[in-house]
């Protein structure tokens, strides 16, 4: 049974039958709120995440090789299934980063296989060699589920992101993108955020203000070496 200290909760949608009826006085107001279990790393989870990172590129790099993981030991976070993404930098330099957004595998298996991803498999860089690895700071994100979110026009959207906060998948058409939390450090304009984030999918820039996208929002625990 899930006890109410572990529950979250986040409103996902408000509004007003006044804003149909354009009579506020005699109104009624709908919310649409969703209960969660608190899924957030502690500080010793965090620790060892990031250090099966590490020890599992060691090993990869070094003799393609992945160490044996004895589940038993692990925390009922560690072994639920959640979306995660691996970051590696270089001199604070993106040199790889790969996830999944849909929760699929056991969080320490998603880590393990992304991490070997983001090194070798990020077709917009090199593959990284055993050698530099001294030089690759790691971090990791895991992801809440994302929700659909519902809005009228583009100002409504806009005004509902919260930068720093949501990361956001935009699905347009066939073409489909991510970008994590952090990447409003980047682009903190959220007109530029969602034109750059059409952009990397493959679509037009301005697909987000198109009647028939599909945007979601998801929230990351983000934590490195």
């Amino acid at each position: 049974m899930i006890q109410e200290s572990e529950l979250k909760g986040k409103l996902l949608h408000y509004d007003t039958s006044g804003r149909i009826t354009g009579d506020y006085t005699n109104s009624v107001s709908y919310i649409s709120y969703i209960f969660y279990k608190d899924k957030t790393l502690n500080k010793e989870e965090q620790k060892y995440l990031t250090t099966l990172a590490r020890n599992t590129l060691e090993s990869y790099l070094k003799d393609k090789k992945t160490q044996e993981i004895n589940k038993n030991n692990l925390s009922e976070k560690l072994t639920s299934k959640s979306g995660c993404f691996v970051t590696l930098t270089k001199d604070s330099q993106l040199r790889g980063c790969i996830g999944n957004i849909i929760a699929q595998k056991p969080l320490y298996q998603c880590i393990i296989d992304n991490s070997i991803s983001a090194a070798l498999h990020d077709s917009r860089f090199s593959p990284i060699p055993y050698d530099e690895l001294d030089d690759i700071h790691i971090e990791v994100s895991v992801l809440s589920a994302p929700q659909s979110l519902e809005f009228t026009s583009p100002d409504e959207l806009l005004d509902k992101l919260t930068p720093l906060e949501d990361g956001v998948v935009i699905s347009y058409g066939f073409h489909k993108s991510t970008y994590l939390p952090q990447v409003w450090e980047q682009l903190p304009d959220k007109t530029e955020f969602l034109t750059s984030l059409c952009k990397k999918g493959g679509a037009p820039g301005n697909c987000w203000k198109k009647e028939n996208v599909k945007i979601e929002t998801y929230q990351a625990q983000v934590f490195g070496e």
